[in-house]
C-alpha cells in the first residue's frame, strides 16, 4: 500500500469515528484543510463521495460506510504487522511465530520453541485459545498456527505435523462408583454425564471430543459445557460429571480427588496436530514442524512422529 493511500485511509477511519473535521485534525496532528485534502484525494481514487459535509454535520455516505466497513479489518491487520515488525526489531529477532494452544503447553514443546529461536532466529509467542474453538484464530490470522486436537477437516488448513496418538482415559471423581475400576469399556460411557466443550468448533470436532453415542448406539449424556480444562476437572471432582482426557493431560493433572481410568476401545485414539492456513505456509512453520519431528524421534516425551513435513489434512 502506498504511503499516501495509508494516510488517506487513516484520515477517513478517524473521521468516521469523530464525524468532526476539527477533532479529526487534532487526533491526526494536522490542519482541518489537510483532512479535507486527504478525504478528497481518497474520494478521487475511489471515484465516489465518501463523506457528506454540511454546515451542521458530517456523515459518511452509503458508499463511505461500506468502504469503512470493508477496509477497517485490513487496516487493523496492517497496523498489527507494523507493531510486530517493531517488536522484532527491538528484540533483535528475525521473525516471530504466534502459536495458539487449547489446553496445556507441554515442556517438550516449549523446548522445541527454544531450539527454533536458537537455530533459526524465530521467536515463538504462545496464545491461549478457547477450549472449544481451535480453528477460528488461525483462520482469522490472529495466530500463525495452532497445536490442538485432531481431526482437522477445514479446507483452508494444512496439518504440518501429527503428534503420536495417545490413549484416552475417563476422569471421574474419587468417590464415583467407577473409581475403583482398573478400566472401563466404551459402553460404560453411556452411564456417565460427560462434560463437553463450548465454542464454535464444527460438529465433527466436537463429537471427537465428546462422542454423542457409544459404539452400540447408546446415547451418552452431556449436560455441562466447559471453556477450560480446569473447569472440567473441577466439575469432575464434584462427583456429578466425567471427562475424557488423553494420557498427557492425565499425567499433568494428577489429583487426589480424581481417578483416570483407561477406556478400552479408545487406545491410541487421541492425537494433537500442528496446523496453519495453507495460504500462509512459511519456512518458519516448516522449520517448527521439523524440529517437533526431531524431538519426537529423540524420544522427548512425544514418541515417533506420525506425519512428516506439511501435508493437507
Amino acid at each position: 500500500m502506498h504511503q499516501a493511500h495509508l494516510q488517506q485511509i487513516d484520515c477517513l477511519l478517524t473521521l468516521a469515528e469523530e464525524l468532526h473535521f476539527g477533532r479529526t485534525a487534532e487526533r491526526l496532528g494536522c490542519s482541518q484543510s489537510r483532512v479535507s485534502q486527504l478525504v478528497a484525494a481518497l474520494e478521487s481514487g475511489v471515484g465516489a463521495r465518501l463523506v457528506a459535509r454540511t454546515s451542521r454535520r458530517v456523515a459518511l455516505t452509503r458508499v463511505g460506510e461500506q468502504f469503512v466497513q470493508e477496509v477497517r479489518p485490513a487496516h487493523r491487520a496492517l497496523l498489527r504487522t507494523f507493531d510486530r515488525a517493531r517488536e522484532r526489531a527491538m528484540r533483535g529477532s528475525v521473525e516471530e511465530l504466534r502459536i495458539g494452544f487449547t489446553g496445556m503447553v507441554y515442556e517438550e514443546v516449549t523446548a522445541t520453541f527454544r531450539a527454533l529461536h536458537d537455530g533459526h532466529g524465530v521467536a515463538v509467542h504462545t496464545h491461549d485459545l478457547p477450549l472449544g474453538s481451535p480453528f477460528a484464530a488461525v483462520l482469522d490470522g490472529e495466530v500463525d498456527a495452532a497445536i490442538a486436537e485432531l481431526p482437522v477437516h477445514e479446507p483452508e488448513l494444512t496439518v504440518g505435523l501429527r503428534f503420536p496418538a495417545q490413549d484416552q482415559f475417563v476422569a471421574v471423581g474419587s468417590g464415583h462408583p467407577l473409581a475403583d475400576r482398573e478400566a472401563v469399556d466404551q459402553e460404560d460411557l453411556a452411564g456417565l454425564d460427560l462434560v463437553h466443550r463450548v465454542g464454535d468448533a464444527p460438529d465433527y470436532w466436537m463429537a471427537a471430543r465428546t462422542p454423542p453415542v457409544t459404539p452400540s448406539g447408546e446415547p451418552i449424556v452431556s449436560t455441562a459445557g466447559i471453556t477450560t480444562i480446569q473447569e472440567g476437572l473441577s466439575l469432575v471432582a464434584s462427583g456429578r460429571h466425567a471427562m475424557l482426557a488423553c494420557r498427557p493431560l492425565a499425567e499433568h493433572n494428577s489429583r487426589t480427588d480424581l481417578r483416570y481410568l483407561p477406556v478400552r476401545g479408545l487406545e491410541a485414539s487421541s492425537r494433537l496436530g500442528l496446523f496453519w492456513r495453507t495460504d500462509r505456509t512459511t519456512p518458519a512453520l516448516r522449520a517448527l514442524a521439523r524440529l517437533l519431528e526431531e524431538s519426537s524421534r529423540r524420544g522427548n516425551g512425544l514418541g515417533p512422529p506420525v506425519a512428516l513435513s506439511a501435508v493437507p489434512s
